[in-house]
């Protein structure tokens, strides 16, 4: 009896979870915490605009700057 259907629960899980971060060099978590900060960024950013867009003398440049930075960020990273 062949093994390799033990393998592909692994692989599946791997492919799922851990292949993209490995391939951006970081790992499961690293990952999930760059994504999360960048989350949380992009929804500060998304509300800036909301306000923005109701008041327009409010967070005129907000948004913009936040997405410049996270920007950066995503740039370096490369």
């Amino acid at each position: 009896m062949s093994d390799t259907s033990s393998h592909a629960p692994r692989a599946f899980f791997a492919r799922l979870f851990t292949d993209h971060p490995a391939s951006v060099d970081e790992t499961y978590f690293g990952h999930m915490r760059f994504a999360f900060g960048f989350s949380f960024w992009l929804f500060v950013a998304a509300v800036a605009a909301l306000v923005h867009a109701l008041i327009p003398a409010l967070c005129e440049t907000t948004a913009s700057r936040i997405l410049k930075r996270l920007h950066a960020k995503i740039t370096a990273r490369h």
